[in-house]
């Protein structure tokens, strides 16, 4: 009997439409406890595939009958196997095509908005890390923010949109997934700009992203402000587009704000966070666009699956904007942070170029959940 194959993309949808799903995930306990689909209405029963080995029947019951069934493990052939005997036992299940090695690499595209010149600025999800890149399109011009190493998306999006890609940023040095930004700049001969005091130990050449760059993309001068907003990285630079979109990189978020210590050095730079948040981003306009770098949880995600937020509504309501007090803020900060992401210190030797993984060392380094937030 044939099983359905279920694509990320598919799943994506089902995820930015709320839909129900019941997902059976059969890695080990602990790997499922670390990371898994995240949905509003989704369900979830973990039981590891070397307890199926005998047989699904124990499990049935615990299987609803009503509900869209998708079986998950790490590289898809696990959960087909299971698949196929739920099949023998009359239960129709799909299987994630590609398994989480599939689902961790998945980019969405998703439009955020129009620029006034003609432009737009689109949002990439990737819905299972929680990393979100950027395209800003204008005049046949291209530049692409926070790229991800799965390059290919970005060029073919770009080439679908009669674009060049003349510019690509990285908002500061990466420590929980690699960059694709150089890479797309050395097959596009893009200018590839990096903060200057996050790349002191870097060993490649690049442009200096500074506050007060001001790069025009198109005939139509989009111009991107450098903001220098220093906390998550000593170099973390944030955008201002059109005068319209607030790029925060890692610094804000719409559920909370950025850790402060990738680099071993919450206690140092846990005044530079502040600083940021409190007084630079103060002086901006409220009704700018915030558009992070990342996302934590599900429930950041608009009805249309993007990822933004007016800054005055943040002010209003993220916590981390609203504690007055100063001490209570750096204690808030580092003493509220989750573990460090997986293999981040190689994660940012790779960004300098100092060391060169292989594709699937790679991508076992990048594994698991997105970790740049405070809680």
């Amino acid at each position: 009997m044939s099983v359905k194959m279920m694509t990320a993309h598919e799943v994506t949808q089902k995820v930015f439409n709320k839909e129900e799903l019941f997902i059976l995930d059969v890695r080990n306990e602990d790997a499922f406890a670390d990371w898994k689909i995240e949905g509003v209405n989704f369900e979830y029963l973990n039981v590891p595939y070397f307890e199926l080995l005998d047989g699904v029947e124990e499990i049935l019951e615990k299987i609803p009958s009503n509900k869209d069934i998708l079986v998950a493990c790490a590289k898809e052939g696990s959960s087909l196997m299971v698949a196929e005997m739920l099949s023998e036992e009359g239960l129709t299940a799909s299987v994630l095509q590609g398994g989480m090695k599939a689902w961790s690499e998945h980019l969405e595209p998703v439009k955020v908005g129009d620029l006034k010149d003609g432009g737009e600025i689109y949002q990439f999800v990737r819905i299972g890390k929680g990393c979100l890149s950027y395209m800003v399109i204008s005049d046949g011009e291209a530049a692409i923010i926070d790229a991800t190493r799965m390059i290919d998306i970005f060029l073919d999006f770009a080439e679908k949109k009669g674009a060049t890609i003349t510019n690509v940023f990285d908002t500061h040095l990466h420590a929980d997934h690699i960059s694709g930004g150089r890479k797309i700049a050395d097959k596009t001969n893009a200018s590839y700009w990096l903060p200057p005091k996050d790349a002191e130990e870097v060993i490649f050449g690049y442009e200096a992203l500074e506050g007060g760059n001001v790069v025009a993309i198109g005939n139509t001068a989009i111009d991107i402000h450098a903001l220098y907003s220093p906390g998550h990285t000593i170099g973390s630079t944030s955008f201002v587009i059109d005068e319209k979109f607030l790029l925060s990189g890692d610094i804000l978020f719409i559920d909370s704000i950025g850790r402060p210590d990738l680099a071993g050095l919450a206690d140092d730079w846990v005044g530079d966070l502040r600083e940021s948040l409190y007084s630079r981003y103060r002086e901006l306009s409220e009704e700018l666009v915030v558009l992070p770098a990342h996302f934590m949880i599900i429930d950041e995600l608009n009805d249309d699956g993007s990822v933004a937020e007016k800054l005055g509504t943040l002010f209003a309501q993220n916590h981390g904007l609203n504690i007055d007090d100063e001490q209570k803020f750096r204690k808030m900060v580092t003493e509220n942070l989750p573990p460090q992401p997986n293999a981040y210190q190689d994660i940012r030797k790779t960004n300098m170029g100092k060391i060169a993984p292989k594709e699937e060392e790679q991508r076992e380094m990048e594994i698991g959940p997105n970790r740049c937030a405070v809680r």
